[in-house]
């Protein structure tokens, strides 16, 4: 193989730099050096190469035909560079991905998917949190799930999951206390997860039945608490179809009217944007992201009812 000559590798990342900022100034800080030497290393490679790299106009700094098609080759080789050392010197820990998601959502719906992922990715360690929010520069998160409407300033957000709203409860309560009608709800208990104050109104409204004192109820830090109170007959509740799955499938829960209304929120896989270039987290996110689009149940399928 003969050995090609090639420029110094400290003007190259220079130039990587200063070609991707578009600014000396931005690069220098980059790699903490001043401007001047961004400046000299930039000219000694352009002198080596025969070409120049970079024009002014104004105080614009931009890339010639020839510096934006370097800087392509340039580019590619850093990061096939970058790969190659995180492959080879990867410290304890590296391999451990941690992920924060909401917990009636970690309990009901991830964890039960999770078996499929590390069966496709088994070196890679989980670990999981819960609670919300995630504040990503102050904890050790490389991802989480975030309910809400997708806007979270400084994150890439990703749709998850939508929301669908059911009335249930345990099928031996109607039984005692029969709802053949949504205002029959007004002599039944109504169970509340404070995290999700708005459930109720939605569905009454959307059933017709407005009237009904929604305000007045057994309430629960969260969603998870207040379905295992439905199963164990102490009310009904609002619940989103995805979380009771198995419910359905057991006969734990009922629906007692086919009545089914889309949430005000949702789910997203968010993270910040430099994150997806981790193996782990891309691994991840292709994962998730593909399983949830194809919406396969990981158990069977409930007879719930139509929207």
């Amino acid at each position: 193989m003969t050995q090609r000559r090639l420029p110094p590798l400290n003007s190259l990342r220079a130039f990587e730099v200063a070609a991707r900022h578009q600014n000396f100034s931005r690069a220098a800080e980059d790699l903490c050096v001043t401007q001047g030497a961004i400046s000299r290393q930039v000219a000694k490679l352009e002198a080596d190469l025969g070409v120049r790299l970079f024009r002014r106009s104004g105080r614009q700094l931009e890339l010639t035909t020839e510096g934006a098609r370097f800087h392509g080759y340039v580019r590619d080789a850093f990061e096939r560079i970058g790969d190659g050392v995180e492959l080879f010197a990867r410290r304890p820990g590296d391999a451990v991905l941690r992920i924060k998601v909401p917990p009636t959502l970690g309990i009901r719906w991830f964890v039960p998917r999770l078996v499929y992922f590390h069966g496709r990715h088994p070196e890679i360690d989980v670990q999981i949190t819960t609670s919300q929010p995630v504040n990503f520069d102050q904890e050790d998160v490389d991802v989480a799930i975030h309910w809400g409407t997708g806007d979270w300033k400084g994150l890439h957000s990703e749709f998850l999951l939508g929301e669908r709203l059911t009335l249930v409860c345990s099928p031996e309560l109607v039984v005692s206390k029969p709802l053949r009608v949504p205002t029959d709800l007004s002599k039944h208990v109504l169970l509340h997860s404070m995290n999700r104050p708005n459930d109720w109104r939605i569905w009454l409204e959307a059933a017709g039945a407005g009237e009904v004192d929604w305000t007045r109820a057994l309430k629960f830090e969260n969603s998870g608490l207040t379905y295992q109170a439905a199963i164990d007959r102490l009310g009904v509740v609002v619940a989103q179809c995805a979380f009771i799955e198995d419910d359905f499938a057991t006969g734990r829960l009922i629906a007692p009217f086919p009545i089914v209304v889309p949430g005000e929120c949702a789910y997203f896989l968010v993270y910040p944007p430099e994150r997806r270039k981790q193996r782990k987290v891309a691994a991840f996110c292709e994962w998730l992201l593909s399983s949830t689009a194809t919406s396969a149940p990981v158990s069977r399928r409930p007879a719930l009812p139509s929207p």
